[in-house]
């Protein structure tokens, strides 16, 4: 599910799906933004925690933040930056 917060940055929730699924949907996320544009995205899991940074950086995006969710700590939220190729 993405929705979009005030801060105009979009949230994408990969918490309840395995991998690839999140490496999938995180980088469908990204594509259909605006170069510049932040997605904060929700994962669980080892394979996930690692993957979907490693993809993000090696598409040209810019990883802002990845820290433990103050809600959930299992929960890792990625701060990705879109970048102007993908």
């Amino acid at each position: 599910m993405i929705q979009n917060t005030a801060c105009q940055k979009r949230v994408l929730d990969v918490t309840n799906e395995t991998c690839p699924m999140t490496f999938v949907r995180t980088r469908l996320a990204l594509e259909r933004l605006s170069p510049g544009a932040l997605l904060q995205v929700r994962v669980r899991g080892a394979e996930p925690m690692d993957s979907v940074p490693r993809m993000a950086a090696s598409q040209g995006h810019r990883i802002i933040s990845s820290t433990a969710s103050l809600s959930d700590p299992s929960v890792l939220e990625i701060l990705i930056e879109r970048g102007a190729k993908a």
